[in-house]
């Protein structure tokens, strides 16, 4: 590739030509993630992205190093080069295993030793790449290859103490998540930041033909594609010569061009373009700085958007098995929702909370015994349109009926806003997108009449059983009107809708008809902690979800899909409250 950019654009010199190709090399593995997670790209491929990421980013700074170096002292030796490539890379290599396997037993005796605190044991892990680096850095080794074993030796140590201590890693992924989120945000923010700078430089320029520099830019990307294309057919024709097994598989031509395209540019090439220095030895500008980082920016957003429009059309799946598989991964992702929530319910268990704790378990329990592979009531149900306008017809109903019960004093004030929010809340869960923004807006324009009038009373959920029944009677009321409309629907072209609601609210009123535990013995404050725990439990299932999606073992349709099973859930707890 240097040779090739030297031989096309001859006033970027060799040594900056091998800067540029080695630069342009590391693949950035946050930025495919982010794109498996609605492409879901196959296993297989996602750990080769992430594998070769580890890897490039290290040879290829290291080699971006050498160039660079060339290019500012103007001295270059291959030989030399080649002994100092192989020294400096064993060497950070082998620096970062010794120091991170010392830090690890470090880690190891201090637990042992019943230091548990998370925050002292989270600043060590903050600080042992810096630690690495520095340390190999100072000993003329690569700093970066010795982050990178530090990184294999960290995830052994991880995979060994999550057989032990499941729980213990999960401030640091947080932690981790949240560095990484923000550092290769603002990566991107300084490439927004400085393109204008380096196009309006090159645009601006005489020595340089706008056509003819984008054109530049898109030759280099097309020949990484097509050597990163040939570099995997030879792997996976030729395995055997590579030392891979004589029966390994021969992936289709669909794998290749998947596996070339996905090899997106991002944060460590424009690092890398950045870093180049201003001057070079003899005090003169660095020749072509600006054409380099010119170029290295444009081939990352030709990569991302190469890979944005072209790996979705290659992952998509033609006929055959496709809905089964569908179904499959939906079954899977609803059953790891429930596990999650069961577990989160676990986690949340003390002394004070066994019993409203047994009584969540029990329902997730027994969703997941009723829950059978293959049946497709047990899948989510995204309500018709007419279904849905018929149920939000059913709770304006019920907003009316408590109007007019307050209008005649038969219920107080307190107990209508507590049932009003409640329903509100209700009309929230169970709203799509499409009416959600209605929903909120009518929420928090309440919300705002009540702080300009002063009228937001207790309306906290500690209810005695005496409001509780209170509510039990307003609702069995609002049962009633709801039944005795909708009756009237059962005739007509919604009858099949109308009476699936109708038998909704029937069966509500048939629960409330039965007496409410207001008997001695009572506690006031179990309902309450079930509550709470069945959110917990809802918002639990949120970020399985969520967690799937990212890590691309489902996908958006399906994700959308768990979550309104969700919406519906939580619809029926806020209903049996």
């Amino acid at each position: 590739m240097g040779y090739a950019i030297h031989w096309m654009i001859p006033s970027i010199p060799l040594p900056v030509a091998f800067g540029l190709a080695a630069i342009l090399s590391p693949t950035d593995a946050v930025a495919v993630n982010a794109l498996a997670g609605r492409i879901h790209l196959p296993k297989s491929l996602m750990h080769l992205l992430e594998g070769e990421a580890l890897m490039n980013d290290a040879s290829g700074l290291v080699a971006f190093k050498f160039a660079t170096a060339a290019a500012v002292t103007g001295v270059f030796s291959l030989p030399k080069a080649s002994v100092s490539f192989i020294v400096i890379a064993i060497g950070g290599l082998t620096v970062g295993t010794i120091l991170a396997s010392l830090i690890t037993g470090i880690r190891y005796l201090l637990r042992r030793s019943g230091l548990e605190d998370e925050t002292m044991h989270m600043l060590i892990h903050l600080l042992t790449p810096f630690a690495l680096y520095l340390t190999a850095e100072e000993l003329g080794l690569s700093g970066i290859l010795a982050g990178v074993a530090g990184g294999v030796m960290h995830a052994v140590e991880r995979d060994r103490s999550n057989k032990v201590r499941p729980r213990t890693n999960e401030l640091s992924d947080n932690t981790w998540s949240v560095i990484l989120f923000l550092l290769n945000g603002l990566v991107f923010v300084i490439l927004g930041l400085q393109i204008p700078d380096v196009f309006s430089t090159i645009f601006s320029s005489p020595d340089f033909n706008n056509y003819e520099v984008l054109g530049y830019a898109l030759i280099i990307f097309v020949m990484l594609i097509v050597l990163r294309f040939l570099w995997t057919l030879a792997f996976s024709r030729g395995g055997k010569v590579f030392g891979g097994s004589k029966n390994a598989e021969k992936f289709s031509f669909k794998i290749l061009a998947m596996t070339s395209i996905s090899g997106v540019r991002g944060a460590i090439t424009l690092a890398g373009a950045f870093s180049i220095p201003l001057f070079i030895e003899s005090g003169d500008p660095f020749p072509a700085r600006s054409l380099v980082i010119f170029l290295a920016a444009v081939i990352i957003l030709l990569s991302l958007l190469s890979a944005s429009i072209v790996l979705p059309l290659l992952a998509k799946k033609e006929g055959g098995n496709h809905e089964a598989e569908r179904e499959q991964m939906e079954r899977k992702g609803q059953f790891k929702m429930m596990k999650a929530a069961i577990h989160a319910v676990q986690q949340a268990k003390n002394e004070t909370n066994e019993a409203e704790s047994a009584a969540v378990l029990t329902d997730y329990s027994r969703w997941i015994r009723e829950f059978r592979p293959g049946s497709s009531s047990q899948g989510y149900r995204l309500l018709p349109k007419e279904e849905a306008r018929l149920r939000f017809g059913a709770l304006a109903i019920e907003c009316e009926e408590t109007r007019n019960l307050l209008a005649h004093g038969i219920i107080s004030k307190k107990h209508a806003d507590i049932f009003l929010r409640g329903l509100e809340q209700l009309e929230l869960a169970l709203s799509k997108s499409s009416h959600l923004w209605f929903v909120i807006l009518k929420s928090a324009t309440r919300s705002l009449k009540e702080m300009m009038f002063k009228r937001n009373e207790n309306l906290s959920y500690k209810l005695s059983p005496t409001d509780r029944e209170a509510l039990r009677k307003i609702k069995y009321r609002t049962c009633s009107a709801v039944i005795e409309d909708y009756e009237k629907l059962c005739t007509g072209s919604t009858k099949n809708e109308a009476m699936d609601i109708l038998n909704h609210y029937q069966q509500i009123k048939e629960r409330l008809s039965k007496p409410y535990p207001m008997a001695e013995g009572f506690n006031e404050g179990n309902e309450e902690i079930k509550r709470d725990l069945h959110w917990i439990a809802i918002q639990a299932e949120r970020d399985e979800v969520q967690r799937q999606y990212e890590f691309g073992e489902i996908t958006r349709d399906i994700a959308n899909g768990l979550r309104r099973m969700i919406r519906d859930r939580e619809a029926s707890i806020l209903e049996q409250e």
